[in-house]
């Protein structure tokens, strides 16, 4: 028999804390003013944390702190501070993205418990094991999963598994998302999403075809928790308190097999309505959808009795009172709640009754009067003498005193060792490098003995790689490394029989794009190069990846040139300096329901955003397809300004094997793109 998953609410202002709080929620989610995933809410300061954290402790709710960014090699303080302050308010877990927190944590307080964002892409059961070896406490999967593929990690994984229940549905997997950050530099991955997904995009039978409805499994919490889920998880930091008590309500409703009133959730938010096609594996057209007038207008009429919902103080924690009235002694009374809490107070020394008694009735209708605070009276004790008086006026002084003493003793912060051993100070070089060149090929036709003879190293699909060994097309393994899939939504067993089949063929080398695909490579010793998709964006999360296990790594190219030049030389590093950029990652094509994935075949197409620009979407590997940026990224008119790093990647997409020897060349000897071009975020800055 499983116990009711906790309630998890979003916490954008403090009336959406009093929203969830009042309307039954177990934790809430917040953020401060740096650091969090949704800078645009109204966020808290840090001297605001702990008044939060008193006051959700009062009412027995939990608070978790977000701290789910990517952290710039410049944020590095910020960080340290802002888990310091978390730390010191008394904060139940910290939500993360970062590796950087990560390490900030194990050196300064490694007592705080930490659980992984969905911005981590966690999507498998071996992603989830390298956030067990992590110290990670729980993980909060990737949206995209259906019901099957959440219990398989449920069942198999010691961490308490968090999923999201209600809210918007990202077309990109959580993470993975860089088209706001190339059109206007508002990053994602930093919190200012501009969410241009939302932006008429057009494929043949669509004009929104990157917008998906909300997502509610609201009335599947049964199903979640009979597959082990501990945690149904509310998005909405960006919306109106009102929201989150309709979200809160809904679940607590669900979760108590009581009505459930969807009308009153769709009025107040939704994109046409909601979808649960991840949860059932259903992934058709009809999960897509927009914010239309009808949505927006909905919302007015039911604002006022939403906002009822919240108004009012909610008892919810259950108190026993011992009452002690005894001839000759100051009476007693002692209020105990139900985590041993203990609050006791004295009164009057107790009047002879001339007529009538003080009485075990009197005293219960005093004691039940708790309607203005958190509490109710679960049981009361009494120990009273049959001949004695108390006015009421005293029994109510007495309870109104005990229970302010109980919210001090509940409110009050315990905070969490925090000791600052963090070490910034990683080694810098300034020299440059004898710069090596990377080809990254998609296609095992694009391969040319002149890329073979002028790459030190040449990054290919796993099945990819395997094609072009089985035709003879490489004689020397040892400069290939088998590219693994950026999500792999099943159990691996299909990739590790692909990698035993290259292990047989003598490969040594592994390109991960995702942080489960390292713990899948180790099994077989591979060298492991990280690639883009890990996010790596300043010097101590350089450092934690080397810890578990990679050799070197491609940085994120949302990092300027200047950020990622300065990143310490801790391992060998690198960045993508040629291709058409991936911008997103999807589970639901938008090519298949356009023209189908017959008359796509896996190849490249196109969807065209409101200015003419035509973006390509190809899926690789199946399972899941990408997003290009419409223009390339080139930089080999630039090619000193590359020359601190000790190796460049050309990410070759849609180009042929002609197009690829041409670029090579051009990186080699310098060259002039002929067409447009772009220089991505290199000399730009996300903000």
């Amino acid at each position: 028999m499983y116990n009711n998953p906790e309630i998890l609410a979003p916490a954008g202002g403090f009336e959406s804390v009093k929203a969830a709080v009042a309307c039954g929620a177990d934790a809430v989610y917040l953020g401060t003013k740096t650091l969090n995933a949704r800078r645009n809410a109204e966020n808290f300061s840090d001297e605001q944390l702990a008044e939060i954290v008193s006051y959700c402790h009062i009412r027995g709710v939990k608070v978790y702190l977000t701290l789910n960014t990517i952290v710039l090699d410049s944020g590095l303080d910020d960080a340290v501070n802002a888990v310091k302050n978390a730390a010191l308010s008394g904060i139940d877990a910290l939500i993360v993205q970062d590796l950087s927190i990560v390490s900030i944590v194990k050196q300064a307080s490694p007592d705080l418990r930490l659980h992984g964002s969905t911005q981590m892409s966690v999507h498998n059961l071996d992603g989830a094991k390298v956030l067990e070896k992590l110290g990670f406490s729980r993980v909060v999967l990737a949206r995209e999963l259906s019901k099957n593929e959440i219990e398989y990690i449920a069942k198999n994984t010691s961490l308490e598994v968090e999923v999201f229940v209600h809210g918007a549905l990202c077309m990109s997997v959580s993470g993975q998302c860089y088209l706001s950050s190339i059109i206007g530099e508002r990053s994602g991955n930093r919190g200012l999403c501009a969410q241009p997904c939302r932006l008429p995009f057009k494929t043949k039978g669509s004009e929104f075809a990157l917008s998906l409805k909300d997502m509610s499994l609201i009335k599947r919490i049964d199903e979640l928790k009979e597959i082990g889920v501990k945690s149904v998880k509310i998005e909405g930091r960006m919306k109106r308190p009102e929201y989150v008590a309709a979200a809160v309500t809904a679940c607590k409703a669900a979760v108590n097999g009581e009505y459930v009133d969807f009308e009153s959730l769709r009025a107040v938010f939704s994109r046409s309505g909601f979808t649960d096609g991840y949860f059932d594996g259903r992934l058709t057209a009809d999960m897509f959808g927009i914010r239309q007038k009808d949505d927006v207008v909905s919302a007015a009429p039911v604002l006022s009795k939403l906002e009822a919902l919240y108004r009012n103080e909610v008892t919810r924690i259950p108190v026993v009172f011992d009452i002690f009235i005894r001839k000759k002694q100051p009476s007693r009374l002692i209020c105990t709640d139900c985590d041993g809490n203990c609050a006791t107070v004295e009164g009057e020394i107790p009047q002879l009754a001339l007529n009538k008694p003080t009485d075990k009735e009197r005293i219960a209708k005093s004691l039940n009067k708790t309607g203005s605070t958190a509490y109710y009276a679960e049981k009361i004790n009494y120990d009273i003498d049959s001949d004695v008086m108390m006015p009421v006026s005293l029994l109510n002084s007495m309870r109104r005193d005990a229970l302010e003493n109980l919210d001090k003793l509940r409110g009050k912060i315990k905070p969490v060792e925090f000791v600052n051993n963090v070490d910034l100070n990683l080694p810098r070089s300034s020299y440059k490098k004898d710069t090596k060149i990377r080809a990254r090929l998609c296609r095992a036709d694009q391969l040319t003995d002149y890329i073979i003879n002028s790459s030190e190293l040449i990054v290919m699909p796993a099945g990819e790689l395997i094609k072009a060994a089985e035709s003879g097309r490489i004689s020397n393994i040892d400069k290939f490394a088998a590219e693994l899939p950026r999500a792999d939504f099943t159990d691996c067993s299909g990739l590790r029989k692909i990698l035993e089949k290259l292990y047989g063929f003598d490969l040594k080398d592994i390109y991960a794009n995702n942080i489960y695909a390292i713990e899948t490579a180790a099994e077989y010793g591979f060298k492991i190069h990280g690639g883009f998709g890990l996010n790596i964006a300043n010097s101590l999360a350089l450092q934690m990846y080397m810890a578990l296990g990679l050799s070197d790594a491609v940085l994120s190219f949302e990092l300027s040139l200047s950020k990622a030049n300065n990143i310490a030389d801790i391992m060998p590093k690198g960045i993508i300096a040629y291709g058409y950029l991936p911008l997103m990652m999807h589970r639901n094509c938008p090519i298949k329901h356009s023209i189908g994935c017959d008359k796509c075949k896996r190849g490249y197409r196109t969807i065209t955003d409101r200015m003419g620009n035509s973006f390509a979407v190809s899926c690789e590997y199946g399972g899941y397809s990408e997003l290009y940026n419409f223009v390339p990224l080139y930089l080999a008119d630039r090619l000193d300004e590359l020359k601190k790093f000790d190796f460049i990647v050309l990410h070759f997409t849609k180009e042929d094997s002609i197009a690829c020897e041409d670029i090579l060349r051009q990186y080699i000897h310098g060259g002039e793109f002929k067409g447009e071009k772009t220089r991505g975020l290199y000399y730009r800055n996300i903000i």
